[in-house]
């Protein structure tokens, strides 16, 4: 089995592609109104309307921004310039600056426009660099 994907499903595609691509500084694919990616050589993260719940069941099968267990992970090459760079445009979304972990990985976590958290990190310590996919 691989892990390829991870898919948020959002009543606003176009505000989560702007931005992801602004966290990422890459520009999404948007295959549809209701469909976009970022692909990254790992994975891929999928945004989808709720138009998309009808080919998975239903509207009942998920909910958009009700995430409250799931965190988005993003390595990063150095997580204090990545905040330097985007703190004014995240404001009230940043849950918490840069902030060394007990693991290694120096950690920024936001918010992303529907609510879901998001982690943009570095490995600083030479065991997180080890763990760290290349």
């Amino acid at each position: 089995m691989y892990f390829t994907s991870t898919r948020i499903i959002t009543t606003d595609v176009q505000r989560l592609v702007a931005f992801y691509e602004k966290i990422a500084g890459t520009p999404l694919t948007v295959y549809t109104k209701d469909f976009a990616e970022l692909r990254t050589p790992l994975a891929t993260l999928a945004i989808g309307s709720t138009n998309t719940l009808s080919l998975f069941g239903g509207e009942a099968v998920a909910a958009p921004g009700a995430n409250r267990s799931v965190i988005i992970e993003f390595r990063v090459e150095d997580v204090d310039a990545s905040y330097a760079q985007l703190a004014e445009y995240l404001g009230n979304a940043i849950v918490q600056p840069p902030t060394t972990m007990p693991w290694g990985n120096r950690s920024l976590l936001l918010r992303d426009p529907d609510g879901n958290l998001v982690n943009l990190f570095t490995p600083i310590t030479d065991e997180a660099k080890q763990r760290a996919v290349k």
